[in-house]
This record gives structure tokens, sequence and C-alpha cells, in this order.
């Protein structure tokens, strides 16, 4: 690709939604020379392999990402999140193989002895 090719085409992000009840996919990347172009071209790419009920086209330079140093900082997970994990309940299974070996104790003449008692 000469210089004014490179300066003359844009790329774009094509997502797109088949149903108001799941969010929007990426889909692919094209090369176009304006926003109407790009829309066009989506269209003609996406809708005739799939059915969708919206699509978005974004120019890739409007999409910000982060750089590397907003990655090492933004990406740390947050200490203050402890009470979301589930690694507290180890004890159960003991708990669980106690009460089963006090169930086990037990016979059926005991079980029937309970209701003489009343």
């Amino acid at each position: 690709m000469s210089a004014d090719e490179k300066n003359f085409y844009k790329e774009y992000e094509v997502f797109s939604r088949k149903s108001d009840k799941i969010p929007m996919q990426h889909q692919f990347s094209l090369l176009a020379p304006n926003r109407e172009m790009a829309m066009m071209m989506a269209q003609e790419n996406f809708m005739r392999r799939e059915e969708a009920i919206d699509i978005w086209v974004v120019a890739r330079e409007d999409i910000r990402a982060l750089n590397s140093e907003e990655r090492q900082t933004l990406t740390k997970r947050l200490d203050n999140k402890d009470y979301r994990n589930t690694s507290g309940y180890g004890y159960l299974r003991k708990k669980w193989r106690e009460k089963e070996k006090e169930l086990a104790m037990l016979d059926e003449k005991e079980i029937l002895s309970w209701s003489k008692g009343r």
C-alpha cells in the first residue's frame, strides 16, 4: 500500500447484536475511505451471513485502549473484595462426614424407641 492509500483508508471495527437480550459483540475489522462507506461495507458483509438487530461501525482511532502504564495499574484486582471468594466453605466437608458418622451409629431400634418416650 502506498502512502496515499494509507491516508485514504481508515480502519473500522464492526460490532453487532442479534437480540436486545445480548450485548454487542465484535465481528470484524475493515478498511474504508469514510464512515458511510464503512457502514455500507459492514452491512453488505455482515447482513448477508446473519441476522442482526443492530450494527455499530466505529473508527479504530476513536477507540481508546489502555497504555502499558494504565494496564499495570487499572487491571489489578482490588484487595477489598475477599468476601466474594468462596474459599471459606472448606470446613463443610469435614462437618458433613461427622454428621454421617453420627447418623450411621443410629440403628432402627434406637429410632423406634424415641416414639415410646412420648
